[in-house]
């Protein structure tokens, strides 16, 4: 085995005090979709969205990575092969948990990003409605996420690191949304392993071929151990 993909979710975070989006108390039972999390949402109330996210980069910043985080990151230190670690989560933890090689497909809450220029930059721990881009100048900067109805970064490398994948395993993810949750079948059908690694089975959890239920801060850390004992 020498190629490991691996994609995460708001599970991983939950046990580091980041709140999942789709619990009966998480983010959408709170806010509205289309209010908070839409191009729709941010033109129709710049402020809210704003300040949404002002609250999600506070919460965050507060937060530490968990043993998860850290195992992740040992994997990829002291793994033989390649480890990348695509995650649906904005928050920086798995930064701060040590792991590098690693896409952010759904943004970056730490991010900044100009509506007129794509330009990016460090998202100041609050932001406010029109800054404007230090690039081109225009008053267009908004939250550097990928929304409803938006493309996720990277699709196109992520695509093909599934093609080359020996082992695909999904942390912590719903499986409801796309097109992460499809990850599992375009791994499959290119040979690769599939593992799922969750509190309960996902909403493609019959789609892999092997399970591992529990805390991730404790089914992560076992299963890093027990593949460089293998390797």
């Amino acid at each position: 085995m020498r190629n490991i993909v691996i994609l995460t979710g708001a599970g991983i975070s939950a046990e580091s005090g980041i709140e999942t989006f789709r619990a009966d108390t998480g983010l959408w039972a709170q806010h509205r979709v289309e209010d908070v999390a839409t191009p729709e949402g941010f033109e129709h109330d710049p402020a809210k969205v704003v300040a949404f996210y002002n609250g999600r980069r506070a919460d965050a910043a507060q937060a530490e990575p968990n043993a998860a985080h850290k195992a992740l990151a040992r994997l990829e230190r002291e793994f033989a092969g390649d480890v990348l670690l695509v995650t649906q989560n904005v928050d920086d933890l798995h930064e701060r948990g040590g792991s590098r090689n690693l896409i952010h497909m759904h943004g970056a809450l730490n991010s900044a990003l100009c509506g007129a220029c794509d330009h990016r930059w460090p998202a100041p721990l609050q932001m406010h409605v029109a800054e404007s881009c230090p690039r081109c100048a225009a008053p267009r900067a908004r939250p550097d996420i990928v929304w409803f109805g938006e493309m996720p970064y990277e699709m196109d490398r992520i695509f093909a690191e599934l093609s080359q994948a020996d082992l695909f395993v999904a942390i912590g993810t719903s499986g409801n949304v796309y097109p992460a949750a499809g990850f599992v079948a375009e791994a499959a059908r290119a040979g690769a392993a599939t593992l799922e690694i969750n509190l309960e089975p996902s909403a493609v959890g019959s789609q892999f071929a092997k399970a591992l239920m529990g805390p991730a801060t404790q089914t992560v850390p076992a299963w890093v151990d027990s593949v460089l004992t293998d390797a």
